[in-house]
């Protein structure tokens, strides 16, 4: 279900329903960045609050992986869509309705009031996330960006940089492929967010859940094995259900959103 169609269906249907309404391409999507973004941040070193993070694309995983981000932390976050970077002051903003989803990015981003393009936008940033289309950076464009810098490369097939060539100055690259190391693919949450809501017996799934999704996801990856190549667990990893189920369903019981035979609790 595309943007902005998504954003009103899932508001209906959670609205409409007493059972939890989660959109992968939306959530599955941000909880799994989440997930490889923290472990990347142990890699290069740095906090999540201190960092600037740049995304070009902001349709539906673009909007949900920043709002999960902003939950987790962040508080430097640019956004960039076909028209350059998203503020408040841009022309197509202008008549914007105070609810929709680029006027929500705007009025919730770039602290620094920063416009003009993209590639202007990843100047000194430390992170980079795209969900948008191929070949839309550079090499040098993520030489540009700060020491240590982590790009997370997502438009499949064809990323928006040649992983390769973003490898040679980023301190960690990812992407949606499975033919390079660290992708970033939602099966590796949605079957473990699902079995955690149907144990919890949850009546919806909120930011907490998929918070502590993406912290148990993240944890799956020990110390010993955590590496520039593997922030992320393999799509095979049979650990990664039962720690995703076992988190969403301990939130689930913390947020008093479970049912006890007939009673809320």
């Amino acid at each position: 279900i595309s943007a902005p169609r998504c954003f009103e269906i899932e508001a209906r249907l959670r609205e409409a329903l007493d059972i939890p309404v989660f959109h992968d391409d939306q959530h599955g999507t941000a909880i799994v960045v989440l997930a490889a973004l923290t472990n990347a941040l142990r890699v290069a070193n740095k906090a999540i609050g201190d960092i600037r993070v740049v995304m070009s694309g902001a349709g539906a995983a673009g909007t949900a992986i920043l709002k999960l981000l902003l939950a987790a932390g962040v508080k430097n976050a640019v956004v960039a869509d076909i028209h350059g970077v998203v503020h408040a002051d841009r022309e197509d903003l202008k008549d914007a309705k105070s609810d929709s989803p680029l006027r929500w990015i705007a009025d919730n981003t770039n602290p620094e009031g920063l416009t003009g393009t993209l590639k202007e936008a990843v100047v000194g940033a430390d992170v980079f996330i795209g969900v948008s289309a191929p070949n839309v950076l550079d090499g040098a464009d993520v030489s540009a960006m700060a020491e240590g810098a982590i790009v997370f490369a997502l438009a499949n097939p064809d990323p928006e940089v040649d992983p390769a060539i973003a490898r040679e100055t980023a301190a960690v690259v990812a992407t949606g492929r499975s033919d390079f190391p660290n992708q970033i693919n939602n099966v590796l949450v949605f079957p473990g967010v699902f079995r955690g809501l149907l144990d919890a017996q949850s009546r919806t799934v909120n930011t907490e859940m998929m918070l502590a999704a993406a912290t148990a996801l993240a944890d799956v990856v020990t110390e010993d094995e955590l590496n520039p190549n593997y922030i992320i667990p393999s799509v095979f990893n049979d650990k990664v259900a039962g720690a995703v189920a076992g988190a969403v369903r301990t939130a689930a019981k913390a947020a008093g959103v479970v049912v006890t035979g007939t009673t809320t609790v």
